[in-house]
């Protein structure tokens, strides 16, 4: 056995710059497109910075990634695909003639970020993108995607308040569950993808920042309830950057719903009856045992006091991620990081959680990545000592002082 751990990132983000998404689009949108882009303005610093082509430097990443001691990562969007106002994790296609155009920019995107996959074999899990308002385009997309090896999933995107869209348990995305479940094809939900726009003052940043996770998390009881999971037993469900510590407290409550209206459903002169009935039928299991049997979290850079909660989260489903390039990642301190939520937790559970995990939810090959392990990989002896002092120019949240509180 390595004294090195096999390091995997559940949670990065890359995308391509702005200008080189234009030959991954169809010609017919290439004029459109010089339009559009002649007259964007970015509205990210960091996509603008001298560090931006962290995103799409392949050489440059690979390098900064295995100074951090990571082999490989889940690769989520991150830059403004054509036709997009902003980065299109929160950007829905409010008309008709949006959603064309931004379809076409979203499916640019999965044309390069296949190609960004390909430029490192078996390093890069890439995450394609679809919109929710067709269906049947989303599907051929999840086929094409499946062919194309992007092995990271889909983005589920979210169905915000006011989208327009159907919520996420109406039985209209069922041939999305069924596709993904027949290709083994994991179905991802990243924060921050279906908060409602709140404005630009500072109290609603503030507010976007309370809640944000919490939109997020809505997929896993819509999903749940809607019996996404009874209908399609292999589809998979992560939910990524929502934290971790927060699952153990809301599986209880959705199994008390569960049961409590489940039981109101037999007992028709109550007014509760009809809250309950049909949902049995509908979603089959206990949402903790849907948990168990189909759900895995990104939980990224994994708290200090998310930790203890390990087992009632379940170890085989946590996923450690970094989340570069963004300043609120790890990188360059990841080593610290680890050591910081990790320390003192037995070797065969730091690995799982920092890679085991995702190397069998997004089938990376172990056999590929342990000898690149074994030169870049932190050391088991490194991870065990407990971190006394975060660095001084720490960006990650991970090392803020809220998040050092740890219960053993």
């Amino acid at each position: 056995m390595t004294d090195r751990y096999t390091v995997i990132s559940a949670d990065c983000h890359a995308g391509a710059d702005l200008l080189d998404y234009r030959p991954y689009l169809e010609k017919r949108y290439h004029d459109e497109f010089d339009v559009w882009a002649a007259t964007y303005v970015n509205p990210y610093e960091d996509l603008v910075a001298d560090t931006a082509d962290k995103n799409w430097n392949s050489e440059r990443r690979l390098a900064e990634l295995e100074a951090d001691g990571i082999v490989a990562e889940v690769v989520f969007p991150n830059t403004v695909p054509p036709f997009f106002p902003s980065g299109s994790l929160m950007a829905p296609a409010p008309t008709a003639e949006d959603f064309e155009r931004r379809w076409a920019g979203l499916r640019a995107h999965n044309r390069w970020i296949a190609d960004f996959c390909a430029a490192a074999p078996g390093r890069r899990a890439g995450v394609f993108q679809i919109l929710l308002n067709d269906v049947e385009e989303a599907v051929k997309e999840v086929r094409w995607a499946a062919e194309a090896g992007l092995k990271g999933g889909v983005l589920l995107p979210g169905t915000p308040p006011g989208s327009g869209l159907p919520e996420l348990y109406s039985s209209a995305y069922d041939p999305l569950w069924a596709v993904c479940a027949e290709l083994g094809v994991p179905v991802n939900h990243h924060a921050g993808s279906a908060s409602p726009p709140l404005g630009d003052e500072p109290a609603a940043r503030a507010v976007f920042m309370v809640e944000t996770t919490w939109f997020s998390h809505r997929a896993l009881w819509h999903l749940v309830f809607g019996g996404a999971f009874r209908r399609h037993p292999e589809l998979k469900l992560v939910l990524t950057e929502q934290g971790s510590g927060w699952i153990p407290g809301v599986l209880e409550m959705l199994d008390y719903y569960h049961g409590r209206l489940v039981a109101a459903a037999t007992k028709a002169t109550t007014a509760e009856s009809k809250f309950g009935a049909g949902l049995a039928a509908r979603m089959g299991d206990a949402p903790s045992q849907v948990w168990r049997d189909n759900c895995f979290v990104g939980a990224s850079f994994m708290r200090p006091h998310e930790v203890p909660l390990r087992d009632r989260i379940g170890v085989d489903k946590i996923m450690w991620g970094s989340d570069y390039p963004h300043d609120e990642g790890t990188y360059p301190y990841t080593r610290e990081g680890l050591r910081h939520a990790y320390a003192r937790v037995p070797r065969d559970e730091v690995a799982a959680m920092i890679g085991g995990n995702a190397a069998r939810v997004y089938g990376f090959d172990l056999d590929l990545l342990d000898p690149i392990a074994a030169k870049v990989g932190p050391t088991v002896e490194e991870i065990a000592e407990p971190l006394e002092q975060p660095p001084a120019d720490a960006t990650s949240p991970v090392f803020a002082k809220g998040a050092s509180v740890r219960v053993w």
